[in-house]
């Protein structure tokens, strides 16, 4: 096992990975820019260093910065946690070439999935269901329009090394989609260097399911059951939930199976979600694989009791994982809420200092977050600050305990998107199971 772990991130997940560390007897170094000198992560870790200016890509994406922490702490494996370099292939190789172990899967599987059109193709020779649409790049608009014309409209256009809904664009007929094309190129090269799109089907409506994988050095690759993940806003996730109300005991078991082969297919280790659409009729339809721990973890391991963190770190050192063989059987249900810092109503980011906290507690209450009384919310980073996860023995009673829970967490001094969940607490067809992708529009968000 790793003697001391220097975590590449901030925040609550950096706290996330200082306990699983802890409890294992590892030693953690944290890593922060100077606007998170107060930090909370910086505060418990057992070594801390100030690796750059408050942007990100002078300190939590300076890969020479984050290196160079590593070595004159002595630690001997990096935690990436999730966002900044956690999905940076490039760097996961620097951390391998330095000696050092990165705690998350082969620079080969992040490569290959990051490429989105270059993993349909990988999972669909593997068997796994895809959509409709372009297993390589699209060499010209008319290229697009003639597969479009064959799979039928609507139709999507996607970055191929995209992410978050940046470089899509969505084109109902033909028109739309000559009109799409270059801005979604242009979209694709602005945001990741790489103007390379492709094109599948369009689904209505669809349900956003994704399976938590792991998978160790020793051949065990397993799925631990799906999360619902529709509540989205502009493909940001906004409340996460497990089991999914839509899927019978038979589907979950077939796309477990499609999971674990699309995982398989890539090579991969470590922990990682692959992510499906499911359409209204039940077919479902591979999206893509995330190469990493995702925020919403916590509500696999609500339901399943497995630490997935700690799972990561034994998964690296060449151990083992810990899961039990055998199906696994999701105990109850578990719903997480994102916490952000913005306007409920016009979602602007709401950057500030907390002048009171009070969290919720009781059976089946878990808050993952930074804040403390008097912290500082700075305005360089992502708006999530605090996770709240519910369990109950059934989705009625996660949703009692989150209505409760929610109205519990109080946090002054910034606004949060606590009013805009219990809003879709209320709503009969989030109370009903009635999700798909676009079921925020009806707050016209």
């Amino acid at each position: 096992m790793f003697s001391k772990v220097l975590i590449a991130n901030r925040g609550e997940i950096a706290l996330r990975i200082i306990a699983a560390c802890r409890e294992l007897g590892i030693a953690t170094v944290a890593v922060h820019s100077v606007a998170d000198r107060d930090c909370l992560h910086v505060r418990q870790a057992d070594e801390a260093v100030c690796i750059g200016g408050p942007y990100p890509q002078n300190s939590y994406l300076n890969i020479t910065a984050v290196i160079a922490a590593a070595e004159i702490t002595g630690a001997d494996a990096i935690h990436p946690g999730y966002g900044f370099l956690a999905e940076n292939a490039h760097f996961a190789e620097i951390v391998h070439e330095c000696g050092l172990t990165f705690i998350g899967p082969p620079p080969s599987a992040i490569r290959l999935m990051g490429n989105k059109s270059e993993a349909r193709k990988k999972v669909s020779a593997a068997g796994v269901p895809v959509l409709p649409g372009s297993l390589e790049p699209l060499q010209n608009r008319g290229e697009a329009l003639e597969l479009a014309a064959e799979i039928g409209y609507p139709v999507i256009l996607k970055a191929s090394a995209g992410g978050g809904g940046r470089g899509m664009r969505l084109a109902h007929d033909e028109r739309e989609l000559k009109r799409a094309f270059d801005t979604a190129r242009n979209e694709a090269e602005k945001a990741f260097g790489d103007p390379a799109i492709y094109l599948e089907k369009y689904l209505e409506q669809p349900r956003h399911i994704e399976f938590q994988i792991l998978a160790d050095t020793h051949g065990r690759v397993i799925h631990l059951g799906e999360r619902e993940c529709s509540i989205q806003r502009r493909h940001q996730k906004l409340l996460e939930e497990s089991p999914s109300p839509a899927l019978t005991p038979e589907m979950r078991a077939e796309m477990g199976r499609a999971a674990v082969a699309a995982a398989r297919s890539a090579g991969y280790l470590s922990a990682g979600t692959v992510e499906f659409l499911l359409a209204p009729d039940g077919t479902y339809s591979f999206m893509e694989m995330n190469t990493r721990i995702q925020v919403e973890h916590p509500v696999t391991e609500m339901v399943t009791g497995v630490d997935l963190v700690k799972e990561q770190l034994l998964i690296a050192a060449g151990q083992r994982m810990t899961v039990p063989k055998g199906r696994i059987v999701p105990n109850g249900h578990a719903i997480e809420f994102r916490i952000n810092a913005e306007d409920p109503e016009t979602f602007a980011p709401s950057p500030g200092r907390v002048s009171f906290l009070a969290l919720p507690g009781g059976p089946g209450v878990r808050v993952d977050t930074h804040l403390y009384a008097g912290y500082s919310i700075p305005p360089y980073y992502d708006s999530l600050v605090a996770k709240l996860i519910v369990h109950g023995r059934d989705r009625e009673e996660a949703i009692a305990r989150g209505r409760r829970a929610l109205t519990s967490l109080e946090i002054e001094g910034i606004r949060t998107s606590l009013a805009l969940h219990l809003r879709i607490l209320d709503d009969r067809d989030f109370r009903e199971g009635r999700l798909h992708t676009g079921f925020m529009e009806r707050y016209q968000v």
